[in-house]
């Protein structure tokens, strides 16, 4: 148990730094926050003799996509018919896959540090695992570009959403599917003679299942146009929580590694899924808050959860302590106004 308590802390870290740099809310104390050193300056195959092994992992991560594109775009299929939708996968992949924090799909390679000893983690189960996270994270490309979609949003990670562009509009949910299907090439190519390789199918599928039925449950609760705050429940609030974000964003990363150290018990998994989840449930809070109160300039997206309606931390904690005349202005004004709920989650 103590190694998975210090999987789940070093892995994240940087996710908790991140929020916590950015959010007025401060995490107190804990031995999940006490845990040994984050894995970030750690070099490649622990002194191995190679230029690669001064590098440390964030800098071996951003390397390894540059190899995984030239693969999926150049090297992967020969019919020259296919050369200008290739070409489009390329630009697909380069503006919206490699353009975040990295947090996910460096937490493979952490969780890996933590879980083998240094005479078992070789240079090819660390190239393995860095390509794992950018399957995690070309995942996660995927869902935020249909997101966008869902949502209107204007803008991602500081520039306009890929379907934004001149000449994309809906042939982004095709693109975005591109962008899955690759990770499945990816894991086949480099995977597939590996032990641990059908639960790494498994994993990615299920967890994609898990955050898509979260999906539909945030936009169950907000439909367009059709205000009802009974829907805005804490209950159906940490539901869609766990599956839309804490699945894919803490679990998956951690686990992908888990399976990779051939740890593959269920009890062990179940222990490590209710730690994750719990640091999920707390970065969503934390990613709500910036939605309505973050600079734009710093979060990078233009935060549009009041006017899609959606079932956040922020009016569900509203709901739970505003008087009826209050309750009453937010059913009127909840859609239209960008600022009320602002204005009167301040006066509470």
């Amino acid at each position: 148990m103590r190694r998975l308590l210090n999987c789940a802390a070093n892995a994240t870290k940087a996710l908790r730094t991140k929020c916590l740099d950015l959010s007025p809310f401060k995490m107190k104390s804990h031995p999940l926050v006490l845990c040994s050193a984050s894995f970030q300056g750690d070099s490649v195959c622990n002194g191995a003799h190679s230029k690669k092994a001064l590098l440390s992992d964030p800098q071996l991560f951003d390397a390894q996509f540059d190899e995984l594109l030239s693969e999926l775009t150049e090297r992967d299929m020969n019919d020259s018919g296919l050369t200008d939708a290739l070409k489009r996968l390329k630009e697909i992949m380069v503006y919206n896959v490699p353009g975040g924090k990295k947090n996910r799909g460096l937490s493979v390679i952490g969780s890996l540090r933590e879980l083998l000893p240094p005479s078992q983690l070789t240079q090819d189960s660390v190239q393995q695992a860095l390509l794992i996270g950018w399957c995690i994270e070309m995942l996660q490309a995927f869902f935020l570009m249909a997101d966008d979609i869902m949502d209107a949003s204007v803008t991602r990670r500081g520039q306009p959403c890929w379907y934004k562009r001149d000449g994309i509009g809906l042939d982004a949910i095709n693109d975005s599917l591109l962008v899955e299907a690759s990770i499945y090439r990816l894991l086949r190519r480099h995977c597939r003679n590996q032990p641990y390789y059908v639960h790494l199918l498994e994993l990615f599928n299920e967890t994609t299942f898990q955050t898509e039925l979260g999906q539909a449950l945030d936009l169950m609760t907000a439909p367009p146009g059709q205000i009802d705050l009974n829907r805005f429940t804490m209950e159906r609030y940490k539901t869609i929580v766990k599956y839309k974000t804490a699945f894919y964003s803490f679990y998956l990363p951690v686990a992908a590694a888990m399976y990779m150290a051939g740890v593959d018990s269920e009890e062990e998994h179940t222990n490590a899924r209710h730690i994750l989840l719990e640091m999920g449930e707390f970065f969503q809070i934390q990613d709500d808050y910036l939605d309505c109160f973050g600079d734009p300039a710093v979060t990078g997206k233009i935060g549009t959860d009041i006017q899609d309606n959606k079932c956040s931390w922020l009016v569900v904690k509203a709901l739970e302590v505003l008087s009826p005349e209050q309750r009453s202005q937010l059913e009127v004004r909840f859609k239209s106004l960008f600022f009320c709920l602002s204005q009167i989650y301040i006066s509470i």
